[in-house]
């Protein structure tokens, strides 16, 4: 029998508008709070970080939002990306369980981030901007955006975590390549910098801490600078969710439907481009996909955390959002996964799970890798440590599979290559990574970690 293993569209299918969970979702946004004030944040504030189109993205209820063709043209470069039925992983687990995977990691960066990195330089570029600042953790949103502000002739500024930057050095490789500057944070460039390295001067660094070093450096800008996010925030979402645009098509290619979907989550912008369109088709026509969210247990955000509002860095000047978290002063262990170790989640998925329509598990770091090792013997390509997890629980879905007898579909999103993580594969094969996991003592400490919210006032 002659089976079709890739599910390749052509130009002409790709995205011509990204699409917007707000204008489907039944829980409303929550608002989104000043640093300082704690009370609402206006245009005004946020425009001092981001052009106003992010904005207007970011607070829009339209479902669906037009890609420019500008952003459409770069995405020819590597859009569609395959769908790709995993046979030889099926006949490893021996699983009536048919698994697909969408590839993201034939993007240009590698990873899923790109698609979100070009849409920002643009808005950015077309704005007037001529410099960025951002953070990355394990270097490929710091990869996509280098790339896409090369693109747009933007210079660019990288705050990567510092463990990263000392496991990863390829990735500060590829940035520079491409016209970035890299620095290991914290740094000695910012106040913020400054302040955590004479507290603890051999600190391995944090998402939320990078963030406030590349927001620090935005804010007092004059607005010569923007600041860059690739993941959490809403508008980053919607950029994404030409992912799951195309696994609708090619799952009808395909004559099948996925019983679960699942991603990595760190901040949530994979799992989100991934499942939100199936999410979509769950409240609109009735279908009944499992989406399922999967996290480290060295930052359990979603599964451990607790929904609240929390800054959205570690020095206190990114907006106060609802969300889950661990609360802005997590310093998470040094796992491999370092897009994964964020103390908050995406306030859209954090109030969709809160409510029930999003399904979360956490998993340790070794039996992510061992997943991992075993779809590159199956199927050829070596994932991100990151994609790890998301492979992992789909071999736990296909094995369960495999003990009830039930032909299950299920569908996972491999949101990059792990070509510049070999330095984790080595550890791995050496045996010398640990699993790490949240004390029950610090999750009972994290109330004492939130900011206080007088939220009588926020809803007056």
């Amino acid at each position: 029998m002659n089976q079709k293993t890739r599910f390749t569209l052509t130009e002409n299918d790709i995205p011509k508008q990204w699409y917007n969970i707000n204008g489907d979702s039944p829980i409303p946004p929550a608002p989104v709070l000043h640093p300082v004030t704690k009370e609402p944040v206006t245009p005004e504030f946020l425009s001092v970080l981001f052009p106003m189109a992010l904005i207007e993205q970011e607070i829009s209820s339209d479902r669906f939002i037009d890609i420019p063709e500008e952003v459409q043209d770069v995405y020819k470069l590597y859009r569609p990306t395959p769908l790709i039925r995993a046979y030889r992983l099926e006949k490893a687990l021996g699983t009536p369980a048919h698994i697909y995977y969408k590839y993201e990691g034939t993007s240009p960066s590698g990873s899923h981030k790109i698609n979100t990195a070009i849409a920002q330089a643009y808005y950015n570029k077309i704005s007037g901007i001529e410099s960025l600042t951002t953070e990355t953790g394990a270097g490929q949103w710091g990869s996509a955006l280098s790339i896409a502000c090369s693109f747009y002739d933007m210079a660019l500024d990288v705050y990567m975590v510092k463990c990263s930057y000392q496991q990863k050095p390829y990735r500060r490789i590829l940035m520079e390549t491409f016209g970035a500057n890299c620095f290991a944070s914290p740094t000695d460039r910012t106040d913020t910098g400054r302040a955590m390295l004479a507290e603890d001067p051999d600190c391995p660094g944090s998402l939320g801490l990078a963030i406030s070093e590349a927001v620090e450096v935005a804010a007092k800008s004059n607005g010569k600078i923007k600041y860059s996010l690739g993941s959490v925030l809403h508008h980053v979402l919607i950029h994404q969710s030409v992912i799951g645009e195309e696994c609708l098509k090619q799952m009808d290619m395909a004559d099948e439907y996925p019983d679960v979907v699942i991603g990595c989550v760190g901040g949530g912008s994979n799992f989100s481009g991934i499942a939100f369109p199936f999410l979509r088709e769950n409240l609109r026509n009735g279908m009944k996909t499992r989406l399922v969210a999967v996290e480290p247990t060295a930052a359990p955000t979603l599964t451990r955390g607790l929904y609240s509002f929390d800054y959205g860095d570690t020095g206190k000047m990114a907006p106060i959002v609802k969300m889950h978290t661990l609360g802005h002063s997590f310093i998470p262990a040094p796992i491999h996964a370092g897009g994964l170790r964020y103390h908050g989640m995406a306030p859209t998925v954090s109030s969709l799970y809160d409510a029930g329509y999003i399904d979360a598990v956490a998993l340790p770091q070794i039996r992510a890798f061992q997943a991992g090792q075993l779809f590159a013997k199956s199927e050829g390509i070596l994932p991100a440590p990151e994609s790890n997890h998301a492979i992992c629980a789909a071999v736990d879905e296909a094995l369960d599979a495999k003990e009830k007898g039930e032909k299950r579909v299920i569908l996972f999103n491999l949101s990059g290559h792990g070509h510049f993580d070999l330095a984790a594969y080595q550890a791995y094969m050496q045996e010398d990574l640990e699993d790490f996991a949240c004390t029950d003592e610090y999750i009972q400490s994290i109330p004492d970690r939130l900011p206080q919210i007088d939220l009588d006032k926020i809803a007056a």
